[in-house]
């Protein structure tokens, strides 16, 4: 029996195995491999010990090159701890099939031919292993995705169901003082904590269903009137009607708004007064909000995101945001980018 044969079915057959097995889930590559070079590596043995001859050239390429594709997904496909043993013998047996019919005239030259040969090898590690990494990088922009999602959800439902929440909380806060003297004001404060909380649970089947952008400039009197209605603090809205805004900016602005009210009803239920102005100015959209709260330091770390999240936010699309107590009061002013 021609013994380069063996070699040569051994490399096939083990590739063979591999591509049908990823098929249907159940490949095994570093064993194919190592299976496959132990018999190249005995077959290679065979020859040198028996003296090298020519005329099974064709069967020592085949086995060589299937040597190589079945590394080349390995680099790709197998986990590193199994794929660098296994690489490392299926990189020996493929670089050393010449010597089985070429005898060196010394040492040096058997290394170079073996040298050159594993440039195959190497060549073809290098494809796997970079397509690996663009495997990994998808999943790894898949994850992140997933992950950015999750906080857009999660800053959703801080914008917009928190500050109906809190609205309820106010309510209900002003229909127990109101309660004893005059069941009509109760009845009606528990009507307005029915319609917040309706309010509420259409926010949170709207951000269920990936609602990012949220209400614009538009909702801002909506927002102002059911503010005021809620709570001893009267919202004073001025938004210059010739503003031309682009969607995202209008919804970051909203967003200021919201944030900025649900910390007055939070941190400053003294105030009587919150003025919103939102203008033109050098190119940016400009949102005010300021309060007669008495400059009440507003507790950042409450309520899950807060500030430091809405300034993340509006310092990722290019824009700026500042809090600080001013005039007896609290003052936020966020400047948003005008251009689309």
């Amino acid at each position: 029996m021609n013994i380069g044969i063996v070699g040569a079915a051994a490399a096939v057959t083990a590739l063979a195995w591999v591509v049908v097995g990823r098929r249907r889930g159940r490949a095994h590559l570093p064993a194919a491999v190592v299976l496959a070079s132990v018999v190249s590596l005995v077959v290679t043995l065979s020859f040198v010990s028996s003296g090298p001859r020519g005329g099974e050239d064709l069967y020592g390429l085949v086995e060589s090159l299937s040597l190589i594709a079945l590394l080349g997904l390995t680099a790709r496909w197998s986990p590193v701890r199994q794929a660098l043993p296994a690489g490392a013998l299926g990189g020996v047996a493929a670089s050393t099939w010449l010597l089985r019919y070429v005898m060196p005239a010394s040492p040096l030259e058997a290394i170079g031919m073996c040298a050159f040969w594993a440039l195959g090898v190497m060549a073809a590690v290098a494809v796997g292993a970079y397509l690996r990494s663009l495997d990994t990088r998808r999943a790894r922009a898949v994850r992140d995705e997933r992950a950015a999602q999750r906080l857009r959800l999660a800053r959703d439902l801080h914008d917009f169901v928190a500050h109906d929440v809190s609205e309820m909380v106010a309510q209900a806060q002003a229909g127990q003082v109101v309660g004893v003297g005059d069941p009509a004001q109760a009845l009606a404060a528990l009507q307005r904590v029915e319609q917040a909380g309706l309010r509420a649970m259409a926010t949170l089947d709207r951000t269920v269903l990936d609602l990012h952008a949220g209400p614009g400039l538009e909702g801002l009197a909506e927002l102002a009137a059911r503010f005021s209605s809620a709570g001893r603090a009267r919202v004073g809205l001025r938004v210059d009607d010739r503003l031309d805004v682009p969607e995202e900016t209008a919804a970051m602005a909203y967003r200021v708004v919201v944030e900025a009210l649900t910390n007055v009803r939070r941190h400053a239920p003294e105030a009587t007064l919150v003025e919103v102005a939102v203008r033109a100015e050098g190119g940016m959209l400009v949102v005010s909000v300021d309060d007669d709260g008495g400059g009440v330091a507003q507790e950042e770390g409450r309520g899950g995101f807060g500030l430091p999240s809405l300034t993340a936010q509006v310092e990722a699309m290019g824009g700026r945001l500042r809090a600080a107590a001013a005039r007896g009061g609290w003052t936020l002013v966020a400047r948003l980018p005008l251009a689309p």
